[in-house]
């Protein structure tokens, strides 16, 4: 029977099938996906095959997983040279940040739409914690407004304690399947715990001694919303590393480079220290912004020469 894959924790999955009927899956032995090195074989969010364990018992063995639509990875935190599948099969990835306690930077806000863009998945900006923004963090967001709206990256701003901004969320997840991610401490549980309230998801405050959020999350697990659609939290992620990707090929995942590749000189212009490069030029011109060229640049000094 079909099924799909509600959680992971790595050896053990939650399976739901259409009628609503949940199963305890496992792999049985060697479960290879052409093509895929990863450290989870089975993602949240993957259609599989699963037969019953026992006529009585709510334990399945999974067989086989049907083709993905698409997925997004990251460099797994064990092993570098292996990716993590956070999730499968995504509608969009909404990318919930925050200018304050604690302070989401361009460059991981860049990442993470890189690594969507990779995976062709579109992508939302949500700035959250609106209620503690001063003078100084309302500059920021209508600077970073300015550079992602016109790159066509629709941009949002969210208060839990004000409820601002909460009927255009829930509108934007209604009858998608979205993944929520971000860094630790941008109030993802506080999110779903407003969403799904039956769920009671822990909450902590931002560390002290790092500023950065704590981990409140520990696997990513889908949920249906009541108002449509289906929601996937994932674990707070306090750096993103991209994962099986040439450095020729990330300006591809940048729209904004991406409509100028065919101007440039060379077919493997890396934007950097070529001649008649059409990117070049167009920061120069102010048609791209000098702060997204920062981040493309250090995301190509991130990625290794050699690995291709």
């Amino acid at each position: 029977m079909l099924a799909r894959i509600y959680k992971s924790t790595g050896s053990w999955y939650t399976a739901k099938t259409d009628d609503g009927a949940i199963y305890n899956a496992r792999i049985k032995g060697i479960f290879k996906i052409d093509d895929i090195t990863s450290t989870n074989p089975v993602a949240v969010g993957d259609i599989v095959e699963i037969e019953p364990e026992d006529a009585a018992g709510n334990n399945a063995i999974v067989h086989a997983i049907h083709e993905r639509k698409n997925y997004i990875a990251r460099n797994s935190p064990r092993n570098k040279k292996q990716q993590h599948i956070i999730a499968s099969n995504i509608s969009q990835a909404l990318l919930l940040a925050t200018l304050k306690e604690p302070r989401t930077s361009q460059g991981f806000i860049d990442r993470c739409l890189v690594a969507a863009e990779a995976y062709h998945i579109s992508s939302i900006i949500v700035f959250n914690k609106t209620d503690i923004y001063r003078k100084k963090e309302w500059e920021t967001f209508e600077k970073l407004k300015r550079i992602y709206e016109a790159i066509d990256y629709p941009v949002y701003t969210m208060s839990m304690k004000t409820w601002e901004g909460l009927d255009a969320v829930k509108d934007i997840l209604k009858n998608n399947t979205t993944l929520v991610y971000g860094h630790s401490g941008t109030g993802k549980s506080t999110v779903m715990n407003y969403l799904l309230p039956q769920l009671g998801l822990r909450t902590k405050e931002v560390s002290n001694w790092s500023g950065k959020g704590m981990h409140t999350t520990t696997f990513a697990e889908m949920y249906d919303l009541s108002f449509g659609g289906k929601i996937i939290d994932t674990p707070g992620i306090r750096e993103f590393a991209l994962t099986n990707m040439e450095r020729t090929e990330l300006s591809h995942y940048f729209p904004e480079m991406r409509v100028l590749l065919q101007r440039c000189r060379f077919n493997n212009c890396l934007h950097v220290e070529e001649p008649g490069c059409a990117v070049k030029e167009a920061v120069e011109a102010g048609k791209i912004t000098m702060e997204r060229y920062i981040s493309y640049y250090n995301i190509l000094e991130s990625i290794p020469e050699n690995d291709y």
